[in-house]
């Protein structure tokens, strides 16, 4: 994995303002979820805050218990998805925009399965949008992992759908004039029962919410902020990878500290919120399909 831990652990505070007990996890066990057979480091470039995620899934997954043949990664195409092909689980490395669409099927054949979708945020939103609303509404019983890095980063440089306005990019040389997606607000829109943020820079407040979202039955949103120093940093100026890691420090808020703050304050808040925004419960697809296969068994109509 990349060496861009910067952070500092009183920086590593959850939304609760508590640390994870020492015993998160245990460090030797973890490394065993790497596959032994591929060459590290990682594609990722140096400094890439894609490894710091790998490392929370790694660590939710260990700290769950959770029996590597019993959890499937399903991934897409670009930076983020190559994060599928070094872990040590049942792994599906698919087309562009497609994990859910892969992900739903895989769930509904083996619903015993832990199944996460990880996807950057071109992927999940621009060809995989569709699909992301689908599977909200339908609360299959899936973890979406969102790795948001505000741009195509393996493909080009090319403004995602979630560039910042005037953030400049390989198709944007003049500055994106389209508004971002809120992917925690589409989802909970869309019907997800889980949807949390956080950033590569509080690792260990993203262990905590991936942990809490792969427990949850139905269909539960991760969103990890992170960062492309090597396209979008350098097309804007914003500096090395340990400048824009930084950033986000200084540039995030968690959810409880911001709802501490008036309202006016609250109304003009542009930091990125840190935080879980829903948590909650409704009959989950495949139990639904499954009670509906034995009423027409039993000649119910």
């Amino acid at each position: 994995m990349n060496d861009a831990h910067i952070y500092e652990a009183h920086d590593l505070k959850h939304d609760e303002g508590q640390l994870p007990p020492e015993n998160w996890f245990d460090r030797s066990e973890t490394l065993q979820k790497l596959r032994k057979n591929k060459k590290f480091p990682t594609i990722w470039c140096s400094g890439c805050g894609i490894g710091i995620v790998m490392g929370a899934l790694i660590r939710a997954i260990d700290h769950l218990g959770l029996d590597n043949d019993k959890v499937a990664l399903v991934a897409g195409i670009g930076c983020t998805a190559r994060m599928a092909v070094y872990m040590d689980f049942n792994t599906l490395h698919t087309t562009h925009g497609r994990a859910l669409a892969f992900a739903t099927g895989l769930k509904i054949a083996r619903p015993d399965m832990k199944v996460i979708a990880i996807m950057g945020d071109g992927d999940a939103l621009a060809i995989g949008g569709n699909h992301f609303i689908h599977t909200a509404r339908r609360n299959m019983g899936i973890t979406a992992l969102v790795v948001n890095n505000t741009i195509y980063g393996m493909t080009g440089g090319q403004y995602s759908p979630t560039t910042p306005l005037g953030g400049r990019a390989t198709t944007a040389p003049y500055g994106n004039i389209e508004p971002p997606f809120p992917i925690c607000d589409l989802a909970i829109a869309a019907g997800a029962t889980y949807v949390a943020r956080s950033t590569v820079y509080h690792a260990l407040e993203l262990d905590k919410f991936l942990a809490e979202a792969i427990s949850k039955d139905g269909f539960s949103v991760v969103e990890a902020v992170s960062y492309c120093h090597t396209t979008f940093g350098r097309l804007n100026k914003l500096g090395t990878a340990t400048d824009m890691m930084r950033s986000l420090k200084d540039n995030s808020i968690a959810k409880s500290a911001l709802d501490r703050l008036p309202p006016e304050e609250q109304a003009v808040n542009t930091k990125i919120v840190r935080g879980k925004f829903i948590d909650t419960d409704r009959p989950q697809y495949t139990q639904v399909y499954a009670n509906l296969i034995t009423r027409v068994q039993g000649g119910e109509k």
